[in-house]
């Protein structure tokens, strides 16, 4: 009995599921076909780099997408049902939301743990003093702002195609 209740546990784990719930990285989800960008916050890029505090450098968007898959994992598996509330649309046409997966506030889960900073918004400016304080996530080191580290990228794509 014993051994049935750990695959059965085993199983859970391996693959929590919400019909049409995508993570696509730190601060974007994807329900149901239906783009949604966090409001309020701004996580690493998928191919981001940071120093962590012994100077070694090491793919932070990466950790914000697995962090945030993480937590939705966890949710999920309590069986906490996700529910976003629209403020707005962005230029790429995604929902701007605020979303809660049971109880808990992705977007302010995400500043929280380090993993996200505030953007365009003080919605979670206590959160990320937070995060600050405490050398939570990207805090640990030096990073660059991911709006700023996408300016560079977008530059540096621009020169590329200039030579």
């Amino acid at each position: 009995m014993k051994r049935v209740l750990w695959i059965l546990i085993l199983a859970m784990l391996a693959y929590p599921v919400q019909a049409g719930l995508k993570v696509t990285d730190g601060d974007s989800l994807e329900i149901d076909g239906k783009k949604i960008r966090l409001i309020g916050i701004d996580s690493p890029e998928y191919d981001q780099e940071c120093e962590n505090f012994a100077k070694e450098k090491y793919l932070c968007g990466k950790m914000a997408s697995r962090h945030m898959q993480e937590m939705v994992d966890i949710g999920l598996i309590r069986g906490d049902k996700i529910k976003c509330r629209q403020m707005g649309t962005d230029r790429y046409k995604r929902s701007l939301s605020e979303c809660y997966l049971g109880k808990v506030n992705l977007n302010e889960e995400m500043v929280r743990s380090g993993w996200a900073v505030t953007y365009r918004h003080d919605m979670y400016k206590e959160a990320e003093e937070e995060a600050k304080s405490a050398k939570r996530g990207i805090w640990q080191g030096k990073f660059m702002r991911p709006e700023l580290h996408r300016i560079l990228k977008r530059y540096q794509k621009a020169e590329k195609y200039k030579k």
